[in-house]
């Protein structure tokens, strides 16, 4: 194997502070979800929409570098395998932040229909489905680590 470029290495550690950041950006996100649904009944739902906006631009913005990322490994540092794990972890972060939309309200649902069990075996469901693509993104990201370390050898 041959040595990555300097700025093929840069570009990955661009990309494992902006998973970071992705990190960051979701337990915001929880944490003003959960104040949110504290104000049951009387939501606060304009704060909450704002925060949902800022959330929403912050998490495009990464995924846009991070698709930057990815295209530059590929085409310019003809490093396919390592682009192709960047991709499927960004792939699979777009499934979980649809799940982690679907799962906040869900939990809003059942909180406002706490007789309902049809509401809460739903957020079991997208719960479950959260663990998985977790676990896939976990594993995209092992794999990412062992592809960009033969880079190194």
């Amino acid at each position: 194997m041959r040595m990555a470029s300097d700025e093929a290495k840069k570009l990955l550690k661009r990309f494992y502070l902006l998973q970071e950041e992705r990190v960051h950006t979701y337990q915001l996100f929880e944490e003003g979800h959960i104040a949110y649904l504290s104000s049951a009944p009387n939501y606060n739902f304009p704060m909450y929409r704002e925060l949902v906006y800022r959330i929403t631009q912050t998490f495009k913005k990464i995924s846009e570098e991070i698709i930057s990322i990815e295209k530059k490994l590929k085409s310019e540092h003809d490093l396919p395998n390592v682009a192709l794990f960047i991709g499927k972890v960004q792939d699979d972060e777009k499934v979980k932040l649809e799940l982690t939309a679907r799962l906040q309200i869900a939990k809003q649902s059942s909180i406002d229909h706490a007789e309902e069990m049809a509401y809460k075996e739903e957020v079991i469901q997208i719960q479950e489905k959260m663990r998985d693509v977790v676990e896939r993104i976990n594993e995209h990201l092992e794999e990412l680590k062992y592809e960009s370390e033969s880079l190194y050898s």
